[in-house]
């Protein structure tokens, strides 16, 4: 399966061949404040599958353990990568130029959840990472 995706103004573009390994929303205050909305969905992807395609967007280290990367134009948030070497990378669903494409099956780090905000059978969730989730 091949997806492709970017940010709003198309300085940058990416391209991933092959499956998602998983989708979920994440609530953490860090997505929060890096989206400016309440929560984000993620699809994870193996990092060898993707690539980008135009443009080089802009890192930040939003903290210890991850790295995001975003356009600097636009400002559109891309990805997120754990610090380590897990082989995976996180995409915003909503960059992909079908969001449809990947469906949530999760919540993470619903303790920072705002409470006017229901997701209501969008799968299991948690109050913190998902098990299985690196503790880089």
């Amino acid at each position: 399966m091949t997806y492709e995706g970017g940010c709003l103004c198309g300085a940058v573009r990416y391209r991933i061949e092959g499956e998602p390994l998983s989708a979920g929303y994440c609530h953490c205050r860090m997505c929060q404040r890096a989206a400016g909305a309440p929560v984000v969905a993620w699809v994870a992807f193996p990092r060898a599958d993707f690539r980008f395609v135009r443009g080089q967007p802009d890192r930040f280290r939003a903290s210890a353990r991850a790295v995001r990367r975003f356009c600097s134009q636009c400002g559109t948030a891309l990805t997120f990568e754990y610090s380590g070497d897990t082989g995976t990378v996180d995409v915003t669903i909503a960059s992909l130029d079908d969001p449809g494409a990947a469906e949530p099956m999760y919540q993470i780090w619903t303790s920072s959840r705002i409470p006017w905000l229901h997701l209501e059978g969008s799968g299991p969730a948690y109050e913190g990472d998902a098990p299985g989730t690196p503790r880089n």
